[in-house]
């Protein structure tokens, strides 16, 4: 088995190394790109926007095409400029015009250091699907958005019951409006995009920050181009299976390695009243999410209540508005609003295009079901719903294998991740870790929350340990363990 895909992944380098070969010789035939302002809702200082034209299938580079989005942050500093730093801030489903202002924002703690902005000229792009590069649409309806991403079976029959509903919605999918484009939203299209965006620069080689899914764009990006790729930071970092069925269960453990932060921050702060040990606020948890699985509150059952509980984790400034929920919920007191995106469709449908693209999902509802019994017992906090069903079982199979991560290429790779993350746990990363072998160095930090460098991220070890990476080269000599900082 490890042959057979060994011999699929070259295929695949070859052929888009062809490919590669006659766009570049396009490009040099255009005259380069137009930048001008961008759309008002990702206008921001100094950030100027373009389109580059990609095949919709790369088997057929002369066919239909499609307009990426392109944003740019020149550097301020021509005589240190070494290149172009080309980023994703996650998803799948997730813009990234407005990424490199995101990145240089001063209002978070911990923005992208003047030394790089110095180093690179910034580059976003709206991966194909999203935003401003030929949205896809699901037409979900505002029952499915109310859903979120984490329903939670609490028996069998819940999962017959969302079986239904992912069902309808991947029926939805398969007979939008843009329905020719679902079998080539996928990460490996994504990332031959992100090669033409580089020919389409001038670039002989791009560097890379992607965080959370935009680990996997990454790896898959310097798998299939190992030569085009010069240094790639992958933060918070999912397996080598990306959002594969196995990725997609382990959101259950990260849940798991993330909540006794929140417990302990609650049990410091008495005046929520929701417990004054770690303890009590987890068995909190347990009688609030029982307690809404039976009569929902102000809109919010038990699902909701969970995958709000995990939402807010992601970042250690949002514990507050947490525990302050929790309080409204247990006290009766009104909720503050939580108004919908104004993308949601967009969110939603171009993610599970990428999802359920990517790779092949079991089809047995049964499957599901003893899965979901199985994690329910194993991951208490959110462990049936990382095992639920998804409209993933009724997506029509994947038109090409996917990329396997290897250790074939340059050894330019950095990987940084906290331990506690909770929506790619360490162990996803322990194991793209393996999968590139001496390609890779892996910076860990004792933090939680989901992103490891920059914007909330505020271990001075790892932040330093990247910048480094990004403006000199130098990577650790092995793989680095950065203790816990006082906050």
């Amino acid at each position: 088995m490890r042959k057979a895909l060994s011999v699929v992944v070259v295929v695949a380098v070859a052929a888009t190394a062809a490919v590669t070969v006659r766009a570049e010789s396009e490009a040099a035939a255009t005259g380069g790109l137009r930048w001008g302002p961008c759309p008002a809702e990702v206008a921001a200082p100094a950030l100027e926007c373009t389109t580059v034209r990609v095949p919709l299938d790369y088997r057929k580079p002369e066919g239909r095409q499609l307009d990426i989005a392109v944003s740019r942050l020149v550097s301020k500093n021509p005589g240190q400029r070494r290149g172009v730093l080309l980023t994703n801030p996650g998803g799948p489903g997730g813009a990234g015009l407005s990424h490199p202002a995101t990145l240089v924002n001063p209002i978070f703690p911990e923005p992208l250091p003047r030394s790089v902005q110095d180093t690179y000229d910034v580059i976003g792009f709206d991966p194909r699907g999203v935003g401003r590069s030929a949205p896809v649409t699901c037409d979900v309806t505002p029952e499915q958005i109310a859903r979120r991403n984490f329903p939670y079976p609490n028996d069998a029959a819940d999962v017959v019951r969302d079986a239904t509903i992912s069902k309808a919605l991947a029926r939805q999918c398969a007979t939008s409006a843009t329905a020719w484009m679902l079998p080539h939203i996928t990460t490996a299209n994504t990332a031959r995009d992100m090669d033409r965006i580089r020919q389409a620069l001038g670039e002989p080689k791009i560097s890379f920050l992607g965080a959370s899914y935009g680990t996997y764009l990454g790896a898959v990006y310097t798998t299939l181009f190992p030569r085009r790729s010069d240094r790639i930071v992958l933060d918070s970092n999912l397996g080598p299976g990306g959002y594969d069925r196995t990725g997609f269960r382990r959101l259950a453990l990260g849940l798991e390695d993330r909540f006794p932060d929140f417990a302990k921050f609650v049990a410091a702060n008495p005046q929520y009243g929701l417990g004054t040990t770690p303890k009590q606020v987890r068995a909190k948890f347990s009688e609030l999410a029982a307690r809404l699985d039976k009569a929902p509150a102000q809109g919010i059952d038990g699902s909701l209540f969970r995958g709000i509980t995990f939402d807010a984790l992601y970042v250690d400034a949002g514990m507050p508005g947490l525990a302050a929920k929790w309080q409204a919920l247990d006290t009766g007191r009104p909720l503050p609003p939580d108004p919908v995106p104004a993308d949601a469709d967009n969110l939603i449908s171009s993610r599970h295009h990428v999802v359920c693209g990517d790779s092949r999902w079991p089809r047995s509802v049964r499957s599901y079901q003893r899965d979901v019994a199985e994690f329910r017992m194993r991951y208490p906090l959110i462990g049936a719903a990382a095992a639920n069903i998804t409209p993933c079982a009724f997506w029509p199979s994947p038109i090409e294998p996917r990329v396997r991560i290897t250790d074939r290429g340059p050894s330019n790779v950095l990987m940084v991740q906290n331990l506690r993350d909770p929506g790619t746990p360490l162990a996803g990363a322990r194991e793209l870790r393996r999968a590139f072998g001496d390609r890779a160095r892996m910076v860990t930090a004792d933090q939680g929350g989901h992103g490891a460098y920059g914007l909330f991220a505020r271990n001075t070890c790892a932040n330093d340990a990247v910048t480094a990476f990004l403006t000199t080269g130098r990577r650790p000599a092995r793989d680095l363990a950065c203790a816990a900082e006082a906050s």
